[in-house]
């Protein structure tokens, strides 16, 4: 429906009401079930959360617009209404695992630093990695003033410079910042695992609803329990829509901006 500052702005305008009273005050908690929220006269129901896993293909764009008309993760989910958001990020040029959802509180904690998720990455260099390269690597190398790290670099053999690389945190562009770094150039980099989750095999462009399990598993990523409970008033399985089919997300960012994973 709106972001949670457009949220916050309807609210205050005296535009919501709860069981027929108007409500101003910021943080009041309803019942979904058992409360008559009202936008405009207009009633706000249950909408379910949903989960996807897409194989993002190389030149898609992680960002819900493009000013220049390039394709966007957007285009690769005709006929899903909702308002979505990717768990962490894939540059333009990066294949791979990408987590998509409506529930913006959920990809904002999965990408918050003190949970470093793990993410597992398969990536094609120009040439083959030395001793002293890949000692660099996990150690930290400072670049920009950040410190970037693998925590594992294991050659992938098939006589092919190939490796695979583990990272926790999640830093812009972070592999080919390191790789640059020890004078190596990336020419393929493409993401198989992000916590438990495995890409498997859907082609580029193709995406699935997650498992019961799997989302259970990005839940426990988050802190939320395997309930996908947050210690919050509401249940995370839901959210809130009007009659149109939009929902009203707590994220205020588009998918560009969501979350900091290469």
């Amino acid at each position: 429906m709106a972001s949670r500052r457009a949220s916050e702005q309807l609210i205050v305008s005296g535009r919501v009401t709860v069981n027929e009273v108007v409500v101003r005050e910021q943080g009041f908690t309803v019942d979904p079930a058992l409360d008559l929220v009202l936008l405009d006269g207009r009633r706000l129901g249950l909408q379910a959360k949903r989960y996807f896993l897409l194989n993002k293909p190389r030149g898609v764009l992680c960002t819900s617009r493009d000013t220049h008309g390039r394709r966007t993760v957007l285009d690769l989910f005709p006929g899903i209404s909702e308002r979505l958001f990717t768990v962490g990020r894939l540059d333009r040029d990066s294949e791979g695992l990408l987590i998509v959802t409506n529930n913006g509180d959920l990809a904002l904690a999965l990408t918050h630093p003190r949970y470093e998720t793990r993410k597992v990455y398969h990536v094609l260099l120009d040439r083959s990695l030395d001793t002293a390269m890949v000692q660099r690597m996990l150690k930290g190398i400072e670049s920009e003033g950040e410190v970037l790290k693998a925590e594992s670099v294991c050659a992938l053999g098939a006589g092919k410079p190939e490796y695979r690389l583990v990272l926790k945190e999640g830093r812009k562009r972070e592999i080919r910042r390191m790789i640059a770094e020890v004078g190596r150039k990336v020419l393929r980099l493409r993401r198989v695992a992000v916590g438990s989750l495995q890409l498997g095999d859907l082609r580029p462009g193709q995406w699935r609803d997650l498992t019961d399990e799997e989302r259970k598993m990005l839940f426990r990523d988050a802190g939320w329990g395997t309930a996908g409970a947050k210690g919050r008033g509401r249940d995370a399985e839901s959210g809130i829509q009007n009659s149109g089919g939009k929902e009203e997300e707590s994220g205020d960012r588009n998918l560009e901006e969501e979350g900091g994973w290469e």
